[in-house]
C-alpha cells in the first residue's frame, strides 16, 4: 500500500509539473466583457458554451454592452479599469486600440508564454502575431479576422436595376444618377462610426497601401493633397446616400440593401454573418459582396482579441478561456456565426460558406493593411477625437481642408507624426 501510494504521490507531482495549471479543470465566475449583443450575439454564445463544456464547473458572466463598435463598451471598460475593478477579461481590437491604450499603461498580462504552450507561433501568420505584440510581449489572442473594406449588394437587385458592381468609385458615381432615377438609393450609410468606416475604405481606394500606412507612421501629412482629396471623394459619394443616416444603426443600412431601397452598402464582413445567421440568405446567391470600390487586392482588416488585465479576479479560468478562444475548435465554432474568419492557418474551411471560404483565400494572398474604425492603426485617443471633432467637422461644414487641418492636429496630440 505504502509502495502504491508513494507511486500515485510522484505522478501527481509529475503531472502537475508536465500540465499548465490551466489544463486541471477551473471553478469560479469568469466575467466576459464585450460589446458582442444583439446579432453579434449567437457566436460569442456558442463560443461560451464550448467553454462551459470543457469547464462545467465556471459560471461564466456574459457582460455585454451594447453600442456600434464598441463605443459604449469601451467606456464603461475605461471607468472599470482606472477604477481597479477589471473584468477578467474583455474584447478589444488587436492592435493600438489595445497597446496604446492598457499594455501602455501597464494594465494587460503578457501571454507569450500561451502561444509558446499552444503553438500558436506554428498556426498564425507572423505578420498578425507582430500586430498583437510590443517589444516587451504579445498581449492579446485574436479569435477572428474581419475584412473593413466589402460592397455589398443583392445580386437579383442589379440585374432588375441594369447596373453592374462599380470596381471604382468613379464608375460608382456614373451608375448612382441610374440609380436614382429609379427610386433607389445608391449607397445605404449608417451613424458616425460607419461613416468612418466608409472613409477608411474611400481613404484606402484614394491613397494606396503605402500612403494609407504613411498616415499612420507620420510619414504622409494629413494636410497633403492626396488626403485632402479623399475627403472630396466622399462627399462625392456621400451626395448618394441616405440623408437619415445619422440614425441609423449599421444593421438598418445593410436592411435596406436587403430590402431593395439601397443597391450598396461598404460594411465589414459582420454584416454577411447578419445576413446569414440572422436574415436566413444565402452567401453568393442571396447576397454578393467584392471589395469596396478601387481596394480590389487590398485586404482592410481587423481582428477582435482577447486578453488577461492585471489584478483579474480569477486568473486561472482567463487563461482556460483564451485557450479555447485561441484554438482551432473555438474559433471554427466562432467564426462561421460571426461572418468572420479564423486567423489560424490550420482553419478547417469546410465549416465557412463560399463568403467565409472567398474571404480566407483573400487573407492568404492579398496586401494586408490595418483598419482605423476598429482599432488596428491608430491609438484610442486619435481615435475618439477623430469621431468626435474630425469627422463631426467634415459632416457639419464638408469642407475637406479645414477637415485635413483638423485632422493634422489631433494627429500630433495623439503623437502620430511626432
Amino acid at each position: 500500500m505504502r509502495r502504491t501510494g508513494w507511486r500515485l504521490g510522484i505522478l501527481a507531482v509529475l503531472m502537475a509539473v508536465l500540465l499548465p495549471a490551466t489544463a486541471w479543470a477551473q471553478t469560479g465566475n469568469l466575467e466576459i466583457f464585450s460589446w458582442w449583443a444583439g446579432d453579434e450575439g449567437p457566436a460569442l454564445e456558442a463560443l461560451i458554451e464550448h467553454f462551459e463544456s470543457l469547464h462545467p464547473n465556471v459560471h461564466v458572466i456574459n457582460a455585454t454592452v451594447t453600442g456600434g463598435a464598441g463605443v459604449n463598451a469601451k467606456a464603461v471598460l475605461k471607468t472599470r479599469m482606472l477604477g481597479g475593478d477589471p473584468p477578467d477579461t474583455f474584447q478589444v481590437h488587436a492592435g493600438q486600440e489595445l497597446i496604446g491604450t492598457w499594455v501602455l499603461a501597464d494594465r494587460m498580462e503578457d501571454l507569450t508564454f500561451l502561444y509558446e504552450q499552444e503553438g500558436w507561433f506554428d498556426v498564425l501568420p507572423e505578420r498578425l502575431i507582430k500586430l498583437l505584440s510590443t517589444d516587451e510581449g504579445i498581449w492579446s489572442v485574436a479569435v477572428n479576422i474581419h475584412r473593413s473594406n466589402v460592397m455589398y449588394y443583392i445580386p437579383k437587385n442589379l440585374e432588375k436595376w441594369g447596373v453592374s458592381v462599380p470596381k471604382t468609385w468613379d464608375e460608382f458615381l456614373a451608375i448612382a444618377p441610374k440609380l436614382q432615377a429609379q427610386g433607389v438609393i445608391p449607397l445605404s450609410v449608417g451613424e458616425n462610426w460607419a461613416v468612418i468606416h466608409l472613409w477608411e475604405s474611400v481613404a484606402l481606394a484614394e491613397l494606396g497601401p503605402e500612403k494609407w500606412e504613411a498616415l499612420w507612421s507620420g510619414d504622409l501629412a494629413w494636410t497633403s493633397p492626396e488626403v485632402v482629396r479623399t475627403w472630396e471623394r466622399l462627399d462625392q459619394i456621400l451626395r448618394y446616400a441616405n440623408t437619415d443616416f445619422a440614425s441609423l444603426t449599421w444593421q438598418q443600412a445593410t436592411d435596406m440593401v436587403v430590402d431593395g431601397e439601397a443597391a450598396f452598402n461598404i460594411m465589414g464582413d459582420w454584416a454577411s454573418g447578419y445576413m446569414s445567421t440572422t436574415l436566413g440568405l444565402k452567401a453568393g446567391v442571396d447576397f454578393g459582396w467584392a471589395p469596396s470600390p478601387g481596394t480590389e487586392g487590398i485586404f482592410m482588416m481587423l481582428a477582435d482579441s482577447f486578453g488577461l488585465p492585471k489584478g483579474a479576479p480569477n486568473r486561472e479560468a482567463t487563461i482556460a478561456w483564451l485557450r479555447v478562444v485561441g484554438s482551432r475548435e473555438g474559433q471554427d465554432i466562432f467564426n462561421p456565426l460571426k461572418g468572420s474568419i479564423s486567423p489560424r492557418l490550420d482553419s478547417d474551411l469546410s465549416r465557412y460558406d463560399t463568403y467565409g471560404q472567398s474571404v480566407a483565400r483573400d487573407w492568404q494572398n492579398d496586401i494586408i493593411v490595418g483598419s482605423l474604425q476598429h482599432g488596428v492603426v491608430a491609438n484610442e485617443r486619435f481615435m475618439n477625437d477623430f469621431a468626435t471633432t474630425v469627422m463631426e467637422l467634415f459632416l457639419s461644414t464638408r469642407d475637406p481642408i479645414m477637415t485635413s487641418n483638423a485632422a493634422q492636429a489631433v494627429a500630433l496630440q495623439a503623437g502620430i507624426g511626432r
